[in-house]
């Protein structure tokens, strides 16, 4: 597959939207690029830096309170890069905080309001307690990948629009905390509340997400590292949910 210039891979604001480990997002598109012999660099936007229109994929990571009031002032400012990028076939890739903010808004649970980017009709408010743990996601099938598994810990819950369509159906953990669905999903753009980090845990949705931006369905990298790892973390992730649906039925009984 040739390609005029190099994929550039955006980490956006990671010294605010890096709490969880989703630089290693960023890492795995390089390096699964660079395994089929296609250039890409990875691109870090400092905070307190305008965020340039000239991204192949802009990484939004997960974030405390307070970074994530600075980043979304950051993200605010640059709203008319990344929306132009988009239109121009860039991808937006965003986890948890960075879910949160592309969205219109957060509202704390003192009621304060926190503007997002706008850039899809979702909305986020506190919840009663945070939900931690692992997640299986079932994916919507136009992306037609293998379930999802990651890793979530987070006080938000997340309504979409009516017109938007989640990036799956939650089968262990909580998601958005709405409606049984993680994330959301729309033309090159992916939400989620999953960590762990994500993509290194599935490298088909990271896969699907570079053929949007190369315009081809890759060739497939046989690693059975990775589909142990997989393997791995739905076994775990099973056995918790199973766990979790019989203390809540012990406690329904009394």
């Amino acid at each position: 597959m040739t390609r005029a210039s190099a994929v550039r891979v955006g980490l956006i604001f990671p010294e605010l939207l890096g709490t969880y480990g989703d630089r290693g997002n960023a890492v795995v598109l390089v390096e699964r690029c660079r395994r089929r012999g296609i250039e890409a660099e990875l691109v870090e936007v400092p905070a307190g830096d305008p965020i340039p229109d000239s991204l192949d994929v802009y990484l939004f990571g997960g974030g405390e309170d307070d970074p994530q009031v600075m980043a979304a002032a950051g993200m605010r400012a640059s709203r008319a890069a990344i929306e132009g990028a988009h239109r121009s076939g860039a991808v937006v890739f965003a986890v948890c905080a960075g879910f949160q903010l592309i969205g219109h808004s957060y509202e704390a649970g003192d009621g304060e309001r926190l503007d997002g980017l706008g850039l899809v009709d979702l909305a986020t408010s506190a919840g009663p307690h945070r939900l931690i743990g692992e997640v299986v996601v079932e994916p919507d099938p136009s992306l037609e990948l293998p379930v999802l598994t990651g890793f979530e810990n987070h006080g938000g819950r997340t309504t979409l629009g009516p017109d938007e369509r989640p990036l799956g159906r939650v089968r262990t953990g909580g998601g958005n905390g709405v409606g049984g669905v993680d994330g959301v999903l729309r033309e090159r753009i992916v939400g989620t509340y999953l960590h762990g980090p994500v993509l290194p845990r599935n490298p088909a949705l990271a896969d699907r997400m570079l053929g949007w931006v190369l315009g081809a369905d890759l060739p497939t990298l046989e690693d059975g590292l990775v589909e142990r790892l997989r393997a791995e973390r739905l076994e775990d992730a099973r056995a918790t949910g199973w766990r979790a649906r019989r203390r809540d039925l012990h406690l329904n009984r009394g």
